[in-house]
């Protein structure tokens, strides 16, 4: 028998039948506890291999296994995030004592205390790795379903050129910099902050993020217009590896005293960095970009991502507007008519 601890918490290691490695948390500070639990586990490997019973994998064996499986994922560290918050509520289940009763008191949970869109997110993780344990692993033979909440969408936060103006004045000299590039190129903001000089050719007027460092896990181009290249121009010399420094370092946190007081001044309060994004996107579609360019431009997968910002861009309907004129009512034609209000 092997415990030791960790910390506070009592740990078992043990080899199996099968010859694999069992290492894990017995979740408890008392020793006699952990011993119990380090004996039922081994019986329960013993089991498995001399009479076939498949064995009670917990919630923690399956992360484990997610998280190396998944390890590639642009949101790994995400779901490394989500994954420590709901060992509070999973950690000492089995798979199969994970039932449609406790999801659903997880989401209640973390809905009351961030949101309903917040509580998807933790809630499409869990329904994700238990199908995996079901359909990949053949871990367990049924799961429970996870019910997502329906959540509407919300409106684009973007701003005019004066407001944008109006932010990059208001912000210290080392942010005004890094939201101009933002503004200029759509970037995410790791992108922005952590963008090298080993990733921007300034004859070729391009820059370039690469896969591992896309959302998409896809390299994108990334064209310089003229107010990019004029950011860049006087960032140059300040740095030689990164193009926005701070202090010698990148920026690793943009949501900061300072930013927040920038957005009160200028009364954009609720206005995120990624907003930004949103802005860069909608002022193209203004300015008559096709959805398919922006589309590439950003480094959407999908041209539905792309058609958030579509309605800012109709100007090609405009000569279909007045075909219910010449159709329906054929008297007045193009000719303007106004209504008289009659008061009482």
């Amino acid at each position: 028998m092997s415990l030791y601890k960790r910390g506070n918490t009592w740990w078992v290691r043990f080899t199996a039948p099968s010859g694999e490695r069992i290492q894990c948390s017995a979740r408890t500070e008392d020793r006699k506890k952990a011993h119990e639990y380090h004996d039922r586990l081994k019986t329960t490997y013993w089991e498995v291999r001399k009479l076939g019973t498949k064995p009670e994998r917990s919630w923690q064996e399956a992360t484990v296994r997610w998280l190396k499986e998944k390890d590639y994922k642009a949101s790994h560290n995400k779901d490394i995030s989500i994954l420590k918050h709901l060992d509070i509520y999973l950690g000492a289940l089995t798979l199969s004592k994970i039932t449609r009763d406790v999801i659903d008191a997880i989401a209640e949970a973390i809905s009351e205390r961030t949101s309903k869109s917040n509580a998807n997110r933790y809630l499409a993780l869990i329904r994700a790795i238990l199908r995996r344990a079901r359909d990949d692993w053949e871990w367990v033979d049924r799961i429970p379903k996870v019910r997502l909440y329906t959540v509407y969408s919300k409106r684009l936060n973007w701003l005019t050129h004066e407001q944008a103006r109006a932010l990059i004045k208001a912000l210290p000299e080392h942010m005004k910099t890094i939201v101009r590039f933002a503004l200029s190129t759509g970037l995410r903001r790791t992108n922005v902050t952590h963008l090298m000089w080993s990733q921007v050719d300034l004859e070729r007027r391009m820059a370039w993020i690469h896969a591992d460092q896309s959302k998409t896990r896809k390299a994108i181009a990334v064209p310089l217009n003229v107010d990019a290249l004029n950011v860049l121009h006087e960032q140059r010399g300040k740095h030689d590896e990164w193009v926005f420094p701070y202090n010698g370092k990148p920026v690793y946190q943009v949501s900061t005293k300072a930013w927040y007081k920038a957005l009160k001044k200028t009364g954009l309060e609720g206005f995120r960095f990624h907003d930004l994004r949103h802005t860069w996107a909608s002022w193209h579609v203004q300015a008559g970009t096709p959805l398919n360019a922006l589309q590439e431009l950003g480094g959407w997968s999908s041209a539905e991502m792309v058609r958030r910002y579509a309605h800012l861009g109709a100007n090609h309907l405009a000569s279909y507007a007045d075909n219910i004129l010449e159709q329906s009512v054929p008297a007045i034609g193009t000719k303007l008519v106004q209504l008289e209000i009659v008061k009482n």
